[in-house]
């Protein structure tokens, strides 16, 4: 048996949510995963100053759900009741091409071929980046690393599956990602690591947490499906340092308010 989570509402003004309607799909998509609107959009918003993330909604008009939306992320994931999941459809058969600074974050680039399934439908996996420190909290807890993997389905459906960091062993796919450091930024470097190093950065216990949330950067688009793992992966101290001085910054989105959403555990 597993649990339904539902999250305590927070106490904080409603920044940053999105309606999630289907003609938002494309720019959510593109959002995401396009190096280059990445590049394009990455002067008008920020973490600090006048562009941090409580003025997001006010920097441009396409980024109003960033304070309007209902269900955005990241949260703090609380209380729980039983109900079943089925384990993470994942199939991931191919691996690397480019490791990139955007300005925001590290981001590896990946290969077509790999695809997390929910309820039938494909969602391909299109990269995934690292906030330091975590955006998502359990129980009130950070983290000191947190990567997002990012899929998408053919018409712009969005799926997230998020992995937390703690201090611990060294993880190799990240030594990898690290000896690519300095980038330049919006600079794509070859990075081509196997199925196996993209896979090893999640956890071999992959229970998690379900909950419907937004992209975490602008547009703060809604609607996206969200899978937090459970039991967080471990890096070495001098591995998470290299990639929060790489960022240089911290990159993580304050908790959002949870307005009453459950949590499948």
């Amino acid at each position: 048996m597993k649990n339904v989570l539902r999250l305590s509402a927070i106490a904080i003004s409603a920044i940053f949510l999105i309606t999630g309607c289907a003609e938002d799909k494309p720019k959510a998509q593109e959002a995401v995963y396009d190096a280059k609107h990445t590049e394009h959009q990455h002067k008008h918003w920020g973490y600090s100053g006048d562009v941090n993330p409580a003025h997001w909604g006010e920097l441009n008009e396409k980024f109003n759900m960033c304070s309007e939306g209902k269900q955005q992320t990241p949260i703090n994931i609380v209380a729980t009741k039983d109900i079943d999941l089925p384990p993470l459809d994942l199939k991931y058969t191919q691996g690397s091409k480019s490791v990139v600074n955007n300005g925001h974050t590290v981001q590896v680039n990946i290969k077509n071929g790999n695809t997390l399934n929910i309820d039938g439908v494909p969602y391909e996996l299109k990269q995934f980046h690292f906030h330091t420190p975590s955006e998502n909290h359990i129980n009130g807890k950070s983290f000191p690393l947190e990567a997002h993997f990012v899929h998408a389905t053919k018409d712009g459906k969005l799926a997230v599956v998020a992995v937390l960091f703690k201090v611990g062993t060294m993880n190799p796919t990240l030594t990898k990602i690290i000896k690519t450091f300095p980038l330049e930024e919006n600079k794509p470097a070859k990075l081509d690591l196997s199925k196996e190093y993209v896979d090893v950065v999640m956890p071999p216990k992959r229970e998690y947490y379900k909950f419907m949330g937004s992209l975490t950067t602008p547009p703060c688009s809604e609607q996206v499906k969200w899978f937090v793992l459970k039991t967080p992966q471990t890096a070495s101290k001098k591995q998470i340092e290299a990639m929060h001085k790489e960022i240089n910054k911290n990159n993580n989105r304050p908790i959002q308010p949870n307005n009453g959403r459950e949590i499948d555990e």
